[in-house]
Order: C-alpha cells, then structure tokens, then sequence
C-alpha cells in the first residue's frame, strides 16, 4: 500500500456493515445506522495520527500513572453535503472540536470541481485537519479542499482525508499533489467507470444517506 494510505482492517465484521451500506435494498434507517458506526471507526482512526505527550496522572488508588494527552488543536472540515453526515461522529470522539465547510461541486460534464463557498476557522493554519468527505472518486474536490486549506496556511502533512470509500485513481491523483497529507478509508474499490462512479461503490452518498 502507498505511504501515508490507511485502510482499516477488513473483519468479517467490518465487511457485514460495508454489505449493507453497499446493497441497493438497504433501508434508509439501515444505511444510516451502519455508515453512521464506520464512520466513527474511520474517525477514531484518524485520531491515532493527532501528536500526543507523556502525561503522569494519579488514580483514585493513590498510584501514579505514565499516560498519554493529545498536543495541538484539531477541527474538521466537511465537504458539503455529503460529508456533513461525517460531522456527528467527529464531535461524539474529539470533544469541542471546530467545524468547518466546504462547498465544491462537480461538473457532471466535465468531473472537474467548482469551488462555491468554504467557512473555516479563523485559527484553522493552527489546527490538524479532518477532512471528511464520504467518497473519494476522480480525487478532484479532496484535492480542491486541500488547495483551500493549504491557501489558508494548513500545513499538509496536518491534513487527514477521511473517506469511507476510495479508489486506486483518486487515491493517486490525492497522493501525487498532496504526498504528505494522510488518507483513511474503509475500503479501496475497483476504480471508476466512464461516468467517474466508484465500481462497485453504493451509489450516491449524499442521496441515501439523507435522501434524495
């Protein structure tokens, strides 16, 4: 696998929730209780990259303790709307943690990105980034998204791209420009079709999970 490319493990378990969000007669209940619980394995992943420092705590048994604190500040930044539906599971883990958006749309011509809207914060050039967006396709918005955060003076390899699925022609198209920036993902599908559709993907995303 590519550097700085991660893909969670593939149990058995794991593999049964991807069969539903992935099956066309799946409910919408269904599809949003399930991509909802990988969702949140793909962030608390993701956290395993924050930096960290010792920390020596005492317990309630008078004993003390070598542990660990996270360093820095973190926000994440959605690319709406589908991956608004990644921002519940962000905060549920990273406590208080900014929110920011990113409107990019694709040109269904040309499956080229058009850059609408974005509101970040302010401190954002501070921050570790989670860039959350479901899918990752031509790779043409996450590398937009990048481009923006980059303008707002993140540094890249403060970037993590968080994605459920992805494929061998985003993921090089993302990894070319942005080498130092890290990708999560659930899974890594065969490649696109002649639309730029993820094969054999679930469809859109953004439709089933908050409906068409």
């Amino acid at each position: 696998m590519q550097k700085n490319i991660y893909e969670l493990e593939q149990t058995d378990q794991f593999t049964a929730l991807y069969t539903i969000i992935r099956d066309e007669t799946t409910k919408r209940d269904d599809f949003i209780f399930c991509a909802d619980r990988i969702i949140r394995m793909l962030v608390e992943k993701a956290t395993e990259f924050l930096p960290t420092k010792t920390k020596q705590i005492k317990t309630h048994t008078g004993c003390s303790f070598n542990g660990k604190e996270f360093i820095g500040k973190i926000c994440a930044v959605s690319i709406v709307r589908s991956g608004e539906a990644m921002e519940k599971a962000a905060r549920d883990i990273c406590q208080k943690i900014r929110i920011g958006k990113i409107l990019i749309q694709r040109n269904e011509e040309t499956a080229k990105p058009i850059h609408f809207y974005s509101k970040l914060p302010e401190d954002i050039a501070e921050r570790f980034v989670l860039l959350l967006d479901p899918m990752l396709a031509t790779g043409g918005s996450a590398c937009k998204a990048v481009e923006i955060l980059k303008e707002k003076g993140v540094k890249e390899e403060k970037i993590i791209f968080v994605n459920l699925i992805s494929c061998p022609e985003g993921i090089n198209a993302f990894t070319k420009k942005f080498p130092q920036a890290k990708i999560i993902t659930g899974a890594i599908d065969k490649g696109l079709d002649s639309k730029a559709y993820i094969l054999p993907g679930l469809g859109d995303f953004g439709d089933r999970y908050f409906g068409a």
